[in-house]
Order: C-alpha cells, then sequence, then structure tokens
C-alpha cells in the first residue's frame, strides 16, 4: 500500500475512534480501540497536553529499530484530532 493510502487508513481510524471516546483518556485506551496491526507502519498514541521533541525522537528510534519507513505521531488529547497527528517518513 502507498504511504499516502496508507495513512490516510490509519488516519480515517484513528479520527472515527476519537469521535466516538472523545479527549483525555488514557492512551492505553486508544491503543485497544485502534487495533491496526501493521508491519509497514508505526504509529505512536499518545493523550497528552502538548507534544514534546522526545515524542519525535522517540518514533523516529522506533521507526529505525523496526526498519519501517513511514510512522505516525498520534495525540489523542486534542479538540481537533487533525491537529494531533505528526507524520514522518525515513
Amino acid at each position: 500500500m502507498e504511504f499516502e493510502e496508507l495513512s490516510r487508513n490509519v488516519i480515517g481510524c484513528a479520527i472515527e475512534v476519537h469521535r466516538n471516546l472523545g479527549p483525555g483518556l488514557l492512551e492505553s485506551t486508544y491503543r485497544q480501540s485502534l487495533a491496526c496491526e501493521r508491519r509497514d507502519l508505526i504509529f505512536e498514541i499518545k493523550s497528552v497536553e502538548t507534544l514534546l521533541p522526545i515524542h519525535q525522537a522517540q518514533i523516529l528510534t522506533y521507526m529505525r529499530l523496526a526498519n519501517v519507513s513511514l510512522g505516525l505521531l498520534i495525540n489523542f488529547n486534542v479538540t481537533k484530532l487533525q491537529n494531533g497527528i505528526k507524520r514522518f517518513v525515513l
């Protein structure tokens, strides 16, 4: 699957989860609800006030270690999920 299509697919699922659950829950709740097992994509779920540089470093490290070229960092603790998504391509 192409990067654009793959990231759109996962982002669409994340938006649906956020629409149903809302912001501010534990990361494990979102992770369980977004049961998307992909070997060609790393996605890291956060539920924090603000994404910090360490979160970006963390996902880039995961991507390098897993030899995966596409990663999504999704912060569910926002009112509009599109504002909490960052995409990374190695």
